[in-house]
């Protein structure tokens, strides 16, 4: 058991929050989060949303906040595909086959990226495709890899919690094309360092001034603390003693949700 005291807030100057897992399950609220957040700002903390999303564009995830009586700054939203989008501007953009589901989309149609369905691209971005995976799109995948493509990773995780019980992230797929090229991807979401590091020069903290809080041990936890912040485990969203026991990473601070975190802030 990791105690409170284990943390000491008194350096922290901003938190970097996890979305799916600790502000909501799914399309359901886990109680206390919105609460949190206003102590959060009213005490003065720096918030990004630091979320592995790759199913939901920065507008859609501002409105599913929203519609939970959650209300953010949309340039507080950081995820995989932004840090995405910006690589590929900084690098003179190409061309994108994308791996996704839902509107992620949106995130580089409005920075004039082009997507093109058939063809050759610069680079082959995969996330959680869902359902759509099938054998013909990872062969398609491959293939673009095979020819050149930059493989980037909007994430690795392995699994995720959704409304009806885990499901696979993008992780198995991820290194399904990286075992049949021999290519290794570069990751854009946690636990990648780089990733953390952006999302805090976002809002000018160091990372040894600020904290992640997060359900994955691993990729929450792990890539914080490998990034140089405090690691807040959650016992919510995919949280599980035995992934802990396994992980080999032992979080900071280990809370029961979100909320709890509002008695320490009062308390310290």
């Amino acid at each position: 058991m990791v105690s409170h005291e284990a943390i000491d807030l008194d350096g922290i100057d901003a938190f970097l929050i996890d979305l799916d897992g600790v502000i909501y399950t799914g399309t359901t609220p886990i109680p206390g989060g919105a609460e949190t957040l206003t102590l959060l700002d009213q005490l003065g903390y720096r918030v990004v949303f630091l979320s592995n999303s790759t199913q939901r564009s920065r507008g859609s995830i501002l409105a599913k906040l929203q519609s939970m009586g959650i209300t953010v700054d949309r340039s507080s939203i950081f995820t995989p595909p932004v840090a995405a989008v910006a690589l590929i501007e900084e690098e003179g953009g190409g061309r994108c086959r994308l791996f996704t589901t839902g509107d992620v989309h949106q995130d580089f149609v409005s920075s004039a990226i082009e997507i093109p369905s058939s063809g050759g691209v610069d680079y082959v971005v995969i996330g959680d495709a869902g359902d759509r995976w099938t054998t013909a799109l990872l062969t398609d995948a491959f293939r673009c890899v095979q020819d050149g493509a930059r493989l980037l990773a909007l994430e690795k995780d392995r699994y995720w919690m959704g409304g009806d019980g885990l499901r696979l992230s993008a992780g198995p797929f991820v290194a399904a094309i990286e075992y049949a090229t021999g290519v290794t991807a570069t990751v854009l979401g946690k636990p990648s360092l780089q990733y953390f590091h952006r999302a805090l020069q976002s809002i000018g903290v160091s990372p040894e001034r600020a904290a992640m809080i997060g359900d994955d041990i691993t990729t929450d936890i792990g890539g914080a603390q490998q990034a140089g912040l405090k690691g807040i485990q959650v016992r919510t969203g995919k949280y599980s003693e035995e992934a802990i026991r396994g992980s080999g990473v032992t979080p900071d601070l280990l809370i029961d949700s979100l909320a709890s975190l509002q008695m320490i802030l009062r308390r310290g």
